[in-house]
């Protein structure tokens, strides 16, 4: 379908990582909230770094964006860049078993793009969980310069609300 629509009309950005030296901890995303959202695409970036410090992705949910009552979100597919950003040119899709995280174990020494996507069904929706969380717990010993992003998509109104708030 073609629109005519500019891209902050149709769809909300927020910022799940800021660029940070993912050695140095958690790495915790904020939450956001799908209550308004079909759609949530998690896009992780990550810079070079040392073999070994291969980072692990980790999705969550929770009934609010305070995360009360987190747990695991689990799921199936990742797409994945991994080498130089400038001369890979489609993405490669990567199926796992279900599970809440996903580890690339040839992206430490590379750089790196990676997209999961959430759609708000796969929420315990039945126990009133909304938000999700993705988080890059600290890679190694090694710098790595890293960051993510939360593109909702597929709003219920006509205009994107914001998803930081219940």
């Amino acid at each position: 379908m073609i629109s005519n629509m500019l891209a902050a009309e149709e769809f909300q950005v927020v910022s799940a990582i800021v660029p940070v030296d993912l050695q140095t901890g958690a790495n915790n995303g904020d939450w956001v909230s799908m209550k308004n959202y079909d759609r949530c695409t998690v896009i992780f970036f990550k810079g070079i770094g040392t073999a070994g410090d291969d980072p692990v992705m980790t999705m969550a949910q929770a009934t609010d964006v305070a995360g009360t009552g987190v747990k695991a979100l689990t799921f199936t597919r990742i797409d994945v860049k991994v080498g130089t950003q400038t001369g890979i040119g489609t993405f490669t899709k990567v199926t796992q078993s279900a599970a809440s995280t996903y580890t690339d174990t040839v992206s430490a020494e590379a750089q790196g793009l990676f997209m999961i996507e959430i759609m708000a069904s796969d929420l315990d929706v039945a126990n009133g969980f909304d938000c999700v969380r993705f988080n890059v717990p600290d890679v190694g010993g090694n710098a790595q310069i890293g960051c993510a992003l939360y593109l909702l998509r597929n709003a219920r109104f006509l205009a994107p609300l914001s998803a930081i708030i219940d």
